[in-house]
């Protein structure tokens, strides 16, 4: 059967398998080699060059699952924002990218970015006429991020891959908070997906991972670039790797259910002031969220209401971890001023939404009434401190 033909459980749980040929073990086998024949052999493997065989399988399950015809794997999702851009801007090109996003994403374009003689814009907002003000005659690429991180906007996918081509440009987006169970961004014609796999297809906290899916064409061209700047991943990572994403869409869709759930539940709390999730009616970008994702996802933001310390509500939660990162099968939270956005600045981070007093809320797989529990526990917690004092 053709791998389109599958089911999402299926791919998860068999594309991209090595089969052990020699001793018929029911996982793949670990190759961790680092040196391989070159004479009399089709292909010369070596990790640096993204084909070691864990790689090179591996990549096929993430192509499967964005429907593209290629993947690719790297040390971090960083790895592999940083090698794409590189590999399609040079010197004097200009590139378009979405105002709110990741703030590692940001910080790189900011940082690097005039050391090469690139040229960059962040939009005013997220709207498609947002993108198409900001394009210039010298623009070679347009970067996005829907759901965006940590506010959960919602940029119109289809609106911006159709801008983009009318101009001749390339697309690239941060899949990340989606995750391909949720949507598939190629079919509204992106062209390069981009996760970080330290997230949801890794989902248990335990390692560093990136990946892209595109067409065969823009992989040879990103390839020529990433086998210079060597970011690729580690056999063992890739091995666990593999092994986590088999149970991708279980824990995907699991989290989705609490997520959409807890944020009904928080949206109706008096001391919460404002929620960010796009599965809420009451998001501005509702509709547009329910016409590409097939799901809403496990991440939300959260504001409490005034008065009420953000940082001391997550110091007295119990059961929800107080966690840098996001996306295993824990519920986790964090502030986004202290951790994924701390590198911009208080005028940038005022800019683009983010306040001192927003959460970001990554929800797991536990019960949902544990969940509720461990909110309300803490928020009176903090509601009797503040009357104390």
């Amino acid at each position: 059967m053709s791998i389109s033909k599958y089911g999402l459980n299926t791919i998860c749980t068999h594309v991209g398998e090595i089969k052990d040929q020699q001793f018929k073990g029911a996982v793949s086998p670990i190759y961790m080699s680092t040196s391989y024949e070159f004479e009399d052999v089709d292909v010369k493997r070596y990790p640096r060059y993204f084909n070691t065989p864990n790689q090179e399988f591996t990549s096929k399950k993430i192509a499967a699952l964005e429907h593209a015809e290629a993947g690719m794997l790297f040390g971090s999702g960083m790895a592999a924002i940083s090698t794409v851009f590189l590999a399609f801007l040079k010197h004097g090109d200009h590139i378009v990218v979405q105002n709110t996003l990741y703030g590692g994403t940001s910080n790189f374009i900011r940082e690097e970015f005039p050391k090469y003689g690139i040229e960059f814009t962040f939009t005013d907002g997220y709207e498609v006429s947002d993108f198409e003000a900001a394009i210039r005659p010298n623009t070679k690429l347009i970067h996005i991020e829907t759901p965006s991180n940590p506010l959960l906007t919602i940029t119109d996918i289809k609106g911006v891959a159709d801008l983009a081509k009318s101009k001749n440009l390339i697309t690239t987006i941060d899949n990340t908070f989606a995750s391909p169970v949720n949507q598939n961004p190629i079919d509204f014609g992106i062209d390069i997906v981009m996760h970080s796999a330290t997230k949801y297809l890794g989902g248990h906290s335990d390692i560093l991972a990136g990946a892209i899916a595109c067409s065969d064409a823009h992989m040879k061209i990103i390839w020529n670039v990433a086998k210079n700047l060597g970011g690729s991943l580690s056999d063992m990572t890739v091995w666990m790797l593999e092994r986590s994403m088999k149970t991708l869409a279980l824990r995907v869709n699991a989290q989705n259910r609490n997520a959409k759930k807890l944020a009904k539940y928080l949206e109706k709390h008096e001391d919460v002031k404002q929620v960010f999730y796009p599965g809420l009616k009451t998001h501005p970008q509702y509709e547009l969220a329910k016409s590409q994702m097939k799901g809403f996802g496990g991440m939300m933001s959260f504001e409490l209401a005034d008065g009420l310390d953000a940082m001391a509500f997550q110091k007295a939660l119990k059961l929800i971890k107080s966690s840098m990162s996001l996306a295993g099968v824990e519920s986790t939270v964090l502030s986004p001023h202290k951790t994924s956005h701390s590198l911009l600045t208080q005028a940038e981070r005022d800019a683009m939404g983010v306040s001192d007093n927003l959460i970001r809320f990554s929800v797991g797989i536990e019960s949902k009434k544990d969940l509720i529990d461990d909110i309300e526990q803490a928020i009176n917690k903090v509601k009797n401190a503040s009357y104390v004092s």
